[in-house]
């Protein structure tokens, strides 16, 4: 037994302690029914009353403090983060299905028409067609060079001028120059006979497509839309200029009634900038890049310069952008394809050969929309 021990037994040995214990036994004993159950309901309320209080301090720490936390700032962080997430995905996939370039060509010289030179890409071995598009030719072309009197049977001719003038005449009457930015929508429909041939000194250059006609219109009356460059619808948006020849951007659209469902645009993008343009889903769609380079359709492509038509897969939209230190300039070319047999015999462009060779003696014995072919030649 250790000393402290032996003390303590010493200290309630003492008379004092012995006499106080008898004092509390004795009380216990007289008066255990009455005073113990008060006794231990003072203490049972008492602690009750604790915890009561306790609780409900805890409560309102938590009205106070956790209430607010927990249901004010994540409703306005979710918010933001699902804005800033839907932010950062648009920037780098703007498009649902974004169109990728699925082929590209490299459009070479070659003579065509009288002493012309021209850059085709659409309508060579290569890409023959992309309904509803025939052809697209790239010219360059100074006098006496040009193209004399010739036929078109069942498509649309497209001349949009980059630079100089271009004189057209057809076996109708109709005459008219179109200069830079100027832009001839020509229907063939059952037949026409005309000329185009350079309209002032040094090089004239300009691009030219081909669209294809559905069997329903490709025997209709011929007709004309011309637009001076004035007249064409324009829009500029974070660095990028666009005209609109046909269908819409960037919320303007253009008045061209195209008879095939075509969009045409002539963009020009500074160094630095992008462009997400949509293209309707289901449509063929190309590009031709005039001056410049530029990266089209994923962001980690390798860039592509002048003269290259890319060719444009399935999909929703295009994105460009242009990481070079010199302006970007492309026509961006989109139409719903027709699905039917194309047929093509130099000018004349039908569904069957049976078709194309009632063209050809249409032509010849100047009939069923060539009456007037043998009676006219073109003042060129």
């Amino acid at each position: 037994m250790t000393t402290t021990m032996m003390r303590l037994r010493q200290h309630l040995a003492s008379p004092i302690y012995t006499s106080a214990i008898a004092r509390i036994g004795n009380r216990a004993h007289h008066h255990r029914l009455p005073i113990a159950p008060p006794q231990k309901l003072r203490t049972s309320t008492a602690t009750q009353n604790k915890l009561l209080l306790l609780l409900i301090v805890l409560l309102v720490c938590f009205l106070f403090f956790l209430i607010p936390t927990v249901l004010l700032p994540p409703a306005r962080t979710m918010s933001s983060s699902s804005s800033s997430a839907s932010d950062a995905a648009a920037a780098s996939a703007p498009f649902e299905k974004p169109r990728a370039v699925v082929k590209k060509l490299l459009a070479e010289s070659q003579p065509e028409g009288q002493g012309a030179t021209v850059r085709r890409s659409i309508g060579r071995h290569e890409l023959r067609n992309l309904d509803p598009f025939l052809m697209l030719d790239e010219f360059s072309v100074s006098k006496p060079a040009g193209f004399p009197d010739h036929p078109h049977r069942g498509f649309e001719t497209v001349t949009y001028m980059l630079e100089g003038a271009f004189t057209h005449q057809d076996f109708a009457g109709h005459k008219g120059t179109i200069r830079t930015g100027d832009v001839q929508w020509m229907t063939a429909g059952r037949g026409i006979v005309h000329s185009e041939m350079p309209a002032g000194d040094g090089v004239q250059k300009g691009l030219q497509l081909w669209i294809n006609l559905s069997s329903k219109d490709k025997m209709i009356e011929p007709r004309y839309q011309e637009l001076q460059s004035k007249d064409i619808s324009r829009a500029e948006k974070d660095g990028v200029e666009v005209r609109i020849i046909a269908g819409e951007a960037f919320g303007v659209r253009s008045p061209v009634y195209t008879r095939t469902p075509t969009m045409y645009m002539d963009f020009t993008m500074r160094p630095g900038s992008e462009l997400h343009q949509p293209v309707p889903e289901g449509w063929n769609a190309f590009v031709y890049i005039i001056d410049g380079e530029g990266v089209f359709g994923r962001e980690k492509s390798a860039a592509v310069g002048a003269h290259h038509c890319l060719v444009l897969g399935p999909g929703n939209g295009l994105s460009v952008w242009n990481r070079s230190g010199a302006p970007l300039r492309f026509a961006l070319v989109g139409g719903q394809p027709l699905g039917e047999p194309v047929v093509q015999h130099g000018p004349f462009v039908m569904n069957s050969r049976a078709e194309i060779q009632q063209a050809m003696e249409d032509y010849y014995y100047g009939k069923n929309g060539f009456e007037r072919a043998s009676q006219w030649t073109s003042s060129a």
